[in-house]
């Protein structure tokens, strides 16, 4: 009886362990998604639509 007995008054506190434990990982994933977003929005490296897209323009490593 002792089993059951623990399980019902520890409940509570366990399932808001659970809670915040999924709140403190949703907010890390938060975090790492905007400052993924972040880093390939500065770093954009499209050519123009008026331009035409040649040889040079794919293998010269001097051009940004």
């Amino acid at each position: 009886m002792g089993i059951h007995y623990d399980y019902k008054s520890t409940r509570g506190a366990k399932a808001m362990e659970k809670q915040a434990k999924r709140e403190k990982k949703l907010a890390e994933r938060r975090a790492k998604k905007q400052t993924k977003q972040g880093t390939n929005k500065s770093e954009d490296k499209t050519i123009p639509i008026d331009q035409v897209v040649t040889l040079e323009h794919l293998t010269n490593p001097e051009k940004k």
